[in-house]
């Protein structure tokens, strides 16, 4: 290894994975924490903890300076991201090269290209990857309502520079336009710090399929097949699977094709993944590239035996891909379980949290930070853990995490739990017909 000591720039239960696999590859970790976060178990896993900030992220986990400094005085010499806050933000990676530190994820000029979703489009599809008709958002009302007609209705107005369904609005008409592009400018100026827009075509109630990849220095680029993740709300993946059910095998092998060459095209290294949606006539689309591990990695994980966390470090160290392939066994499923109250508008809860019991045994995977006794405070995710289940096929994963949301017995704050219930019950669920107006269609949530 080219470090030893690595920085973990997040909190929760990814912090914990990263924790995790420094150790299993030798490595000292840096835990960071806000004032908040001083409580949490996992702190005491890592060689050493320190207090970045308060509560606020954008004083503590968003906060450039205090990672740096935390860095320098603890010694280390990697920073792994995690997923969310600084993860794909440029200037952080910028700033840990100015600083000597290595950078556990693509490199600067990737992450600049990638985050610009309209850019990132031009370079796939001139490598010959689908891409729907898209346009930017002109300021002028004419030209915004031209350029529209151009893309064709119905449209989504989407973020250039976010993700994770902030900043985007579905628009079928040119009536509710120009209002649908002044909500969708202020939600990304308020998330991402840029208003800046672009429109797509809209396809209705599509799948929403995406391709786990790792990239090394060495020019190789693998992928570690497909997850379907079309169980959303309003954008927001809640139940995520691998691989994708009903996908024709012909199908299957043009996605990871179209994943490779998207991502040799984008020069990507470290682990990323490549989104697309596919219509009812079986035809695919590239959407966007995430720059980071995903939250819904543990699928992959589970299929193919491998630890894609352990890989990005590796990575970042300057070693190759530890296998040519990897090929997947099985089925996993993974449910989000948010500290959010479905029959209130999916509002985030906060409070106590009081452990009942928690799930387990074979092929039931939990990956969480919560612990008997803990406050769920309103300043971060309202993600509590990812409860993850792996079967020989994929009814026997699905009747598997049934029981396991079964065996997910806390209170004290609102979950999501017995909607992930319902959902992973449903007969559509049960014979793979989903798309990503599932919920609505379904009157589920």
């Amino acid at each position: 290894m080219s470090f030893d000591r690595v920085l973990v720039a997040n909190r929760g239960e990814i912090a914990l994975r990263i924790i995790e696999a420094c150790r299993e590859l030798s490595l000292d970790s840096v835990a960071v924490y806000s004032e908040a976060d001083r409580g949490m178990p996992y702190l005491a896993m890592a060689g050493r903890s320190i207090c970045i900030g308060p509560a606020d992220p954008a004083r503590s986990y968003l906060s450039i300076p205090a990672l740096i400094s935390a860095a320098e005085v603890t010694g280390a010499q990697a920073v792994h991201p995690g997923y969310g806050f600084l993860a794909e933000n440029p200037d952080f990676v910028e700033v840990c090269a100015d600083h000597g530190l290595t950078f556990i994820g693509p490199d600067h000029r990737t992450i600049t290209l990638v985050g610009d979703k309209l850019a990132a489009r031009r370079t796939v599809a001139a490598a010959g990857v689908p891409v729907l008709p898209a346009a930017e958002v002109p300021e002028e009302e004419a030209e915004l309502l031209a350029a529209a007609a151009g893309v064709g209705y119905p449209l989504l107005v989407k973020a250039v520079y976010g993700g994770g369904g902030r900043g985007m609005r579905l628009v079928h008409d040119e009536e509710s336009l120009p209002q649908a592009v002044a909500q969708a400018a202020r939600e990304a100026e308020a998330a991402f710090g840029n208003p800046q827009l672009y429109m797509e075509r809209a396809l209705i109630n599509p799948r929403h399929i995406e391709v786990q990849i790792l990239g090394d220095s060495f020019g190789r680029i693998v992928q570690l097949g497909e997850r379907e993740c079309s169980i959303q709300r309003r954008h927001q993946k809640l139940i995520e699977e691998a691989p994708a059910p009903n996908l024709d095998p012909e199908m299957r092998e043009q996605l990871h094709l179209a994943a490779l060459t998207a991502a040799r095209a984008l020069n990507y290294r470290n682990a990323g993944t490549v989104e697309f949606i596919l219509d009812e006539e079986g035809s695919f689309y590239f959407i966007e590239m995430n720059a980071r591990i995903q939250v819904e990695h543990p699928v992959s994980e589970m299929i193919t035996g491998v630890n894609l966390v352990k890989e990005q470090i590796r990575i970042a160290a300057g070693e190759p891909i530890s296998q040519e392939e990897f090929p997947a066994r099985g089925h996993a499923i993974e449910c989000r379980l948010n500290a959010e109250d479905p029959e209130k508008g999916f509002l985030p809860s906060s409070g106590r949290i009081r452990i009942h019991e928690l799930p387990g045994g074979c092929g039931v995977r939990l990956d969480t930070h919560i612990y008997d006794g803990m406050e769920v405070r309103p300043y971060y995710d309202s993600l509590l853990a990812k409860l993850i289940t792996w079967g020989k096929d994929r009814e026997e994963a699905r009747i598997r995490m049934y029981t396991a949301l079964e065996r997910f017995r806390i209170d004290g704050v609102a979950t999501t739990r017995t909607l992930a219930q319902e959902i992973i019950a449903h007969p559509a669920f049960q014979e793979g017909k989903i798309g990503t107006g599932f919920l609505d269609d379904e009157g589920l949530g």
